[in-house]
């Protein structure tokens, strides 16, 4: 996370909800030889305090999990590469403006039988996002089928215990100067340069 306080004004929830939008991020534990991260997607509960989501079963994360261990979701936003020529300042250096959230917390294994309720949230979770389309759910599937795809993967929960997030949008400049490189970010390169450069025009920056 960015140490300027400026940077660092989200609420817990505001900084839950952009992950829960997300609801993909970087899990990372530390193993024996180094740090371990999977890529997964999540789901967060209702007061975000847990974040489900599962593993096939080769995964190295698995192997180290043995008992309940620390751990780390990295969600990442937008963010682009900043030009110190779009300030219409003088002085000023690169940068790079983005949103990050790191949900820290303790991470467990399931046991196997929660799968099949997990997965089925999950899916409609996610299923019930996308407008105009009846929801997919595992009783589509060949029961003998879904049972062998389960037994493949290992149902983990993150019990979450601190959020934090990084909101660099050049709160740190005059407003002239963020509005100014927040209309020239489409002439540079990163993700999702487009809400980006909406998050910059947010008023309560000002």
């Amino acid at each position: 996370m960015h140490p300027n306080p400026a940077f660092r004004k989200a609420d817990t929830a505001r900084n839950l909800a952009f992950a829960r939008e997300r609801s993909f991020g970087i899990l990372s534990i530390n193993g024996a030889d180094g740090p371990l991260m999977a890529h997964v997607p999540f789901n967060l509960n209702e007061d975000g305090s847990i974040a489900a989501m599962h593993l096939v079963r080769s995964n190295p994360i698995l192997a180290a999990l043995d008992a309940p261990t620390k751990a780390v979701i990295v969600v990442n936003g937008p963010d682009g590469y900043v030009s110190p020529d779009w300030y219409g300042m003088e002085d000023q250096v690169p940068t790079w403006n983005y949103v990050a959230v790191h949900l820290r917390g303790t991470l467990e294994k399931r046991p196997a039988d929660v799968l099949p309720g997990m997965l089925a949230f999950q899916s409609y979770a996610f299923e019930s996002r996308i407008k105009g389309k009846t929801p997919w759910a595992p009783d589509k599937m060949t029961p003998e089928v879904f049972e062998k795809m389960q037994r493949a993967i290992v149902p983990i929960r993150l019990h979450v215990e601190t959020v934090d997030g990084t909101w660099k949008l050049g709160q740190n400049k005059p407003p002239p100067a963020r509005l100014s490189a927040a209309a020239k970010l489409k002439k540079g390169f990163g993700q999702e340069l487009k809400v980006l450069s909406a998050l910059m025009r947010r008023p309560d920056l000002d």
